[in-house]
């Protein structure tokens, strides 16, 4: 849910959202009481996509405008899956990025096979454990209130009502896009 456009009564109305409140166990809003919290780390999975980019920002701008204190105090945390699994031979490496991936090919060859996941879901349960959820080979960023932030303000551009700031920013980004997934 677009928690940006949307009254604390229609957020609230969530099953989604109420859940989450629940595991969380702070409430939200005026009510939120972070000596309430069930867990000190609070880890966003979403596939690596930009479909997982957008439910990514969807989640950090519900913990930015009702559970900012989450953030602040730095239980916030963002897991980051690989985007594609290069093989030659025996050896596997991730990329969790384009230019990894370049490099990849270009390191290992063109008898490399390679493995884009379009999904969490695409990934055996091995392959999860070892790039994503293993503490001793995860890569997770702590999400700071500089980096709720930027994507709030991000969001509201890019999902608010106002179209003017959503074209420019569109027009001062477009050549910066290296996969546009459609």
């Amino acid at each position: 849910m677009n928690v940006e456009k949307a009254r604390l009564n229609k957020v609230l109305a969530s099953s989604e959202i109420r859940d989450l409140i629940t595991a969380l166990g702070t409430g939200i809003g005026e009510e939120f009481d972070i000596s309430k919290a069930r867990y000190h780390k609070i880890i966003i999975m979403t596939d690596a996509d930009v479909d997982g980019a957008h439910i990514r920002t969807l989640l950090l701008t519900l913990f930015y405008r009702y559970m900012e204190p989450l953030v602040t105090v730095g239980y916030v945390y963002i897991a980051q899956p690989p985007l594609y699994r290069v093989q030659k031979g025996k050896e596997v490496r991730y990329a969790y990025d384009e230019e990894t991936f370049q490099r990849l090919l270009k390191e290992l060859g063109p008898n490399a096979s390679v493995q884009r996941y379009k999904g969490l879901g695409e990934m055996n349960s091995d392959q999860l454990w070892e790039t994503t959820m293993n503490p001793s080979t995860r890569i997770m960023l702590k999400v700071t209130l500089e980096d709720a932030v930027e994507a709030d303000r991000i969001f509201t551009i890019l999902m608010g009502d106002l179209v003017e700031p959503r074209r420019e920013f569109i027009q001062a980004h477009a050549k910066e896009v290296r996969v546009l997934d459609v």
